[in-house]
């Protein structure tokens, strides 16, 4: 059964994890073993809670202990579980919380791009997107669009991280995900290709072929990849990838924002 501590001075060091430790220092707060991340908002919270993430702590706003709060506390066993009120939730996280919750959570190993990818037949590739909300929203249209995994190089924003997660709604507990391991993009796309995927770059380019090219959908396996905000995928990646792929624009636009690119191209794609 959760215990339920009210906190009235936001200095008390339990709540250190949603009050002053970074991200980078929550991502190795278990070190060597691990390290944690804080979900945002009940539904976030639950979605976390389904694929089976261990809570570590619990913190709500006193005004929405409500049913559903109280429902997914209960899901989380003996953890302590601490209220403040909506003044003191202000002075601890500087804005209003959606609902007014927040849990620290235990990160897991991640999987291998091997195992990841060895019965998946559509992937999305993300090339040092590092804006942690447009990591949200891609996760959350990979899910929504008919994408089996996503694999980031090490240049991405942290899909865990709170902002990414809360823009996915919690999408990023449902679709798996790790990061490239080998060198990218000279080894990575050689992996790609030795795992049996074509690769896709999605890029304006001369020689780019349309995203409704009907011989794109004839693909067996196909890895989508995607690049960072502004300047795209690097020249090499372009080079290398087997297709060059592009969304026809008009109206004097030259390009769209990735997250918006990743939905037309999960959706175009898809094997639906």
């Amino acid at each position: 059964m959760a215990q339920i501590i009210e906190i009235t001075d936001f200095h008390t060091p339990e709540l250190a994890v949603y009050k002053s430790l970074t991200e980078n220092q929550l991502r190795t707060y278990f070190e060597p073993n691990g390290g944690l991340f804080v979900a945002e908002s009940p539904k976030v919270i639950c979605r976390a809670l389904d694929a089976g993430y261990e809570p570590i702590s619990f913190l709500a706003e006193q005004t929405h202990m409500d049913r559903e709060i109280l429902e997914l506390t209960a899901r989380c066993g003996d953890v302590p579980v601490y209220t403040a009120s909506h003044e003191l939730f202000m002075t601890l996280t500087g804005f209003a919380l959606t609902r007014g919750a927040l849990c620290a959570m235990r990160r897991r190993p991640l999987p291998s791009p091997e195992e990841l990818c060895q019965n998946a037949r559509r992937i999305a590739i993300l090339e040092n997107v590092v804006n942690p909300t447009n990591v949200g929203a891609i996760f959350r249209s990979a899910a929504a669009l008919g994408m089996d995994a996503v694999l980031l190089t090490p240049g991405c924003s942290d899909p865990l991280y709170r902002r990414a997660t809360r823009v996915s709604m919690g999408t990023v507990f449902q679709i798996p995900w790790t990061y490239l391991t080998k060198a990218w993009p000279s080894e990575g796309l050689t992996q790609l290709h030795e795992l049996g995927f074509c690769t896709a770059a999605m890029a304006l380019c001369n020689d780019s072929v349309s995203i409704a090219d009907p011989a794109l959908s004839q693909v067996k396996k196909l890895a989508i990849i995607l690049g960072t905000e502004g300047d795209g995928l690097s020249a090499k990646t372009i080079a290398d990838c087997d297709y060059t792929v592009k969304i026809p624009m008009s109206g004097g636009v030259d390009s769209l924002n990735v997250a918006a690119a990743s939905a037309v191209a999960f959706w175009q794609l898809s094997l639906h």
